[in-house]
C-alpha cells in the first residue's frame, strides 16, 4: 500500500505562513549539518522505497552515461554526513552498509555501476543529480521514489527549462534566474527552499494528476480536513566539490489538512495564499476540483481565531 505521512499535531513546515503567494526561488542558507532530514517516518518511507524499486526500478531510478563519477561522489558525501551528523542510523562493516531501522543491508560493490541507487535507499530524500549542458543544467541521474505528479523517464536528460515547461509562469519568471543561480552556486554555500501544494491523495509516489478540472463532489467543506493533504517539499541544493555537478535532494512531507485545526492562523494564511495564486498555477496544481470546498473549510477553521 502507498505510504502516507503519519498524522501530526501540526504541520512541521508552513511556507504559506505569510499569507502570500509568489512564484519565486525562495532560497535560504542551509547549515551543512542539516543537509539530510530525519524523522519518525524514516523506516516506513525507506521500506516504501524498497517496494517501489523492487516493483519497477526503471520508474524510480535512472542515470545517463557520464554521471558515474558524480554518483560515487554523492555516495561518499552522504555516508560521511550520516556518520558525522546522524550517528547510529547506519552501520558500515566490510563493505556493507546496514540501515538499523529496517534491517536492510547493502553490499557497496553491487552498486559500483549505479552508485546513486545506494544513497537513495539510505535517506528519505529523493536525489536528483544535475550536470551543466548546452541548454542549462540537465537531470543526469536520479533516485526518485516520491515524485509529485511527474515521470522520471520524461525528465531524465532534460534541462531545467524543459523539465518545468508546464509549470505556469516558470519560463517567464524563474527560468533565467534559476539558470544563473545554478551557474554561481558554491560548494561551501548549500541552500534550501520549500514548495507546497494541496492534494487529494496522500501517497508519496504520484506520477499523474496535474491539470485536473473535473469536479470532486466527494470532497465537501465538512470532510475536506480528512480528504485533503498539504504536501510540502523541502528541496536543498549543493554543488559537489569534485565533479562540479549539483545535487538536488527533495524531502517530501504529507500532512492532513486537519492538522490546521489547532492553527487557525495558518488556516487563514493558507486561504490567503490560495486566493493570490494565479489561475494557471491553480490548474497546474489541480486545485479546481475541490477549490470551493477547500476555501470554505479553511474559512471555518480560520474563524476559530476570532
Amino acid at each position: 500500500m502507498p505510504v502516507a505521512a503519519a498524522e501530526t499535531a501540526g504541520p512541521r513546515y508552513a511556507p504559506y505562513a505569510n499569507g502570500k503567494f509568489a512564484l519565486a526561488m525562495g532560497l535560504v542558507a542551509l547549515d551543512p549539518k542539516d543537509w539530510i532530514d530525519v524523522d519518525d517516518n524514516r523506516a516506513p518511507e525507506l521500506l516504501e522505497k524498497e517496494r517501489l524499486l523492487a516493483a519497477d526500478r526503471k520508474a524510480v531510478f535512472g542515470d545517463l552515461p557520464g554521471s558515474e563519477e558524480a554518483q560515487r561522489e554523492v555516495l561518499v558525501l552522504l555516508l560521511e554526513h550520516l556518520e558525522k551528523d546522524h550517528p547510529g542510523l547506519i552501520g558500515f562493516e566490510d563493505g556493507t552498509v546496514t540501515v538499523h531501522e529496517t534491517g536492510k543491508s547493502y553490499r557497496m560493490a553491487e552498486f559500483a555501476d549505479h552508485a546513486l541507487d545506494l544513497p537513495g535507499r539510505l535517506v528519505q530524500e529523493d536525489l536528483c543529480l544535475m550536470r551543466p549542458g548546452e541548454e542549462g543544467y540537465v537531470l543526469h541521474a536520479a533516485s526518485l521514489c516520491f515524485p509529485a505528479r511527474w515521470l522520471l523517464a520524461e525528465k531524465l536528460g532534460q534541462p531545467m527549462m524543459r523539465i518545468h515547461e508546464r509549470v505556469a509562469g516558470y519560463g517567464e519568471k524563474l527560468g533565467r534566474p534559476v539558470d544563473r543561480f545554478f551557474e554561481h552556486l558554491r560548494s561551501d554555500k548549500p541552500v534550501q527552499r520549500l514548495n507546497w501544494s494541496i492534494v487529494d491523495d496522500p501517497a508519496l509516489f504520484q506520477t499523474e494528476g496535474k491539470f485536473r478540472t473535473e469536479a470532486e463532489d466527494v470532497i465537501t467543506p465538512e470532510n475536506a480536513g480528512g480528504k485533503l493533504w498539504i504536501r510540502i517539499e523541502r528541496q536543498t541544493l549543493r554543488r559537489l566539490p569534485k565533479s562540479g555537478d549539483i545535487l538536488f535532494p527533495i524531502r517530501t512531507f504529507v500532512d492532513p489538512l486537519s492538522s490546521l485545526e489547532g492553527r487557525p492562523d495558518l488556516a487563514s494564511a493558507l486561504r490567503s495564499s490560495l486566493d493570490q495564486m494565479p489561475d494557471g498555477m491553480q490548474r497546474y496544481k489541480s486545485l479546481p476540483p475541490f477549490r470551493e470546498a477547500l476555501d470554505r473549510y479553511l474559512e471555518r477553521v480560520a474563524a476559530k481565531a476570532a
